[in-house]
């Protein structure tokens, strides 16, 4: 995208409680499932965005250290602000970095956190990027928009093709982090209030409130068209599609 798509893009998602769907409760499930992390553990939250799952990671892990890497600055100091006021913030340390370029040194993390963020690289490259940052049998938890029917509705399915072409089945997505050397320790689908409560109900609004401040600018329309399409789509069509949680653990 260019620097003005850019800009709009960050406009639309500014001052959101999520970058996508997910809530607290799906956090801690998935984390319950990344079996045999030490004490003290080292976490790599990738994508953070304003770091709502960053937080529940530091309120469930009260030992951890937690590295919080997003290439949008502003969302590492709304994280920032967030943690202050839960009283965790020495334990979060915030990187400005690009997911595909990390500047960790080899086998770091005892686990590596990613919610609705994998798909900017695409998910093998994730997980390519991601293995050599792991010590020996440590953990992975990410999230994946897939689809959760065969047959797709021919609506969601033109849409998806144009937003999100690499999107795949959730049973081959699990596939491929195995053939990527880790093992499967656990997966699950996001339940449909993940999707509203922290991220299409306030863009909703906050898409209204843009499309009077853009009024008759088309490019920022027409960004903004999208969104509310998306949301759309996700009324009508939620049961063909959703968001999977994947867990795994690095192979030896």
């Amino acid at each position: 995208m260019t620097d003005r798509l850019w800009d709009i893009f960050f406009d639309i998602h500014s001052g959101l409680p999520r970058q996508g769907p997910g809530d607290d409760e799906s956090t801690r499930r998935a984390l319950a499932a990344c079996d045999g992390l030490p004490d003290g553990p080292a976490i790599c939250d990738i994508g953070c965005g304003p770091g709502m799952q960053t937080l529940a990671l530091a309120e469930a892990l009260s030992d951890a250290g937690i590295v919080a890497v997003d290439f949008h600055q502003p969302y590492l100091d709304d994280l920032a602000e967030r943690a202050q006021r839960a009283g965790c913030a020495e334990r979060i340390e915030l990187c400005c970095a690009d997911m595909a370029d990390l500047p960790f040194d080899a086998a770091r993390f005892d686990l590596i956190w990613s919610e609705g963020a994998a798909y900017v690289i695409g998910v093998d490259a994730a997980l390519d990027a991601w293995r050599p940052l792991l010590r020996s049998r440590a953990c992975l938890a990410f999230t994946e928009l897939v689809w959760l029917t065969s047959d797709p509705p021919d609506e969601a399915a033109a849409f998806f093709a144009e937003e999100y072409p690499a999107m795949r089945g959730a049973d081959a997505v699990a596939a491929g982090v195995e053939a990527k050397g880790y093992e499967m320790l656990g997966r699950f689908t996001l339940p449909d209030a993940a999707w509203w409560k922290h991220y299409y109900t306030p863009l909703a609004a906050r898409l209204l409130e843009l499309e009077k401040k853009y009024a008759g600018d088309a490019e920022a329309l027409g960004m903004i068209a999208t969104s509310e399409r998306e949301i759309e789509i996700r009324r009508r069509f939620g049961n063909s599609y959703g968001y999977e949680f994947l867990v795994a653990r690095k192979a030896s």
